[in-house]
């Protein structure tokens, strides 16, 4: 695995990479109070399948991060640091927050997308998905860690997970930098004023949708709604189930790459 800087005009960006085959596969992730540099290890060992036969890229957001800082921008910083690796005609899998850019990318730079899949986001922020970023943000800036890790615990993840796992939750946001509450404010704000729905048809590759019932964060309803915009493939995980369930659900990589390969 190689974690790697490039830097595009006034784009500074860290991604990781890793794998042996020629097809690109990028993922991007969902909104994190850590750099997702901090899991390269982890996401190298959970997406090991991919390995042989796709070059997999990981991206962070921006270094230098703006704010405001749009969803849209954010796939556009993402897009110009693709094109100037070379990446193209990639297969992605867009996950929460990573979803909704994943989608901009499709529509604002389609010759970057092969297949596309995303799990439990949403192309529009309704009322509720308004409240709860919200409220993640007021808590991130009262400095209340242990409230904002709690609530993180309740809305990400099954009681099944929870319970096999609190005493290692409970400690994610540890050794978070001031630095790290201000990049993650920014990010989950970004989603507030979120809304591509009407564009959705201007998506052309192929595209599967994956929900899940228990979602608390992105509900399955909004899963719905684009596979029926799109006229896409759609699977919805059960109650079982999290808003993470890309990390909760045995088969979830599985799917994935099945897909990719139809």
């Amino acid at each position: 695995m190689e974690i790697k800087y490039v830097k595009v005009n006034d784009i500074e960006m860290e991604y990781f990479c890793f794998g042996t085959g020629e097809r690109p596969f990028v993922i991007l992730p969902g909104v994190d109070t850590k750099s997702i540099m901090a899991s390269a290890k982890a996401i190298e060992a959970a997406y090991r399948m991919f390995g042989e036969g796709y070059k997999v890229y990981v991206f962070d957001r921006r270094k230098n991060m703006p704010d405001p800082y749009s969803v849209r921008q954010m796939s556009a910083d993402t897009a110009a640091v693709m094109r100037e690796i070379g990446i193209k005609d990639a297969d992605i899998f867009g996950a929460s927050q990573g979803g909704m850019m994943a989608m901009c990318i499709a529509i604002d730079a389609p010759e970057l997308v092969h297949r596309m899949v995303l799990g439990s986001t949403a192309a529009s922020a309704d009322k509720a998905v308004r409240e709860g970023t919200r409220r993640w943000i007021t808590l991130a800036q009262s400095g209340d860690m242990t409230a904002l890790t709690a609530e993180f615990i309740d809305c990400l993840y099954s009681e099944e997970t929870i319970g096999k796992y609190k005493d290692l939750l409970i400690h994610m946001n540890d050794h978070v930098s001031a630095r790290d509450i201000e990049r993650f404010i920014i990010q989950t704000r970004a989603i507030d004023g979120f809304d591509i729905m009407d564009e959705l048809d201007k998506i052309t590759c192929p595209v599967l949708v994956i929900g899940v019932k228990g979602d608390k964060v992105l509900p399955c309803e909004h899963s719905r709604r684009i596979a029926e915009k799109l006229g896409c493939e759609l699977y919805l995980y059960g109650n079982e189930y999290g808003h993470c369930v890309f990390d909760e659900a045995p088969d979830y990589k599985q799917r994935i790459l099945d897909f990719f390969h139809q």
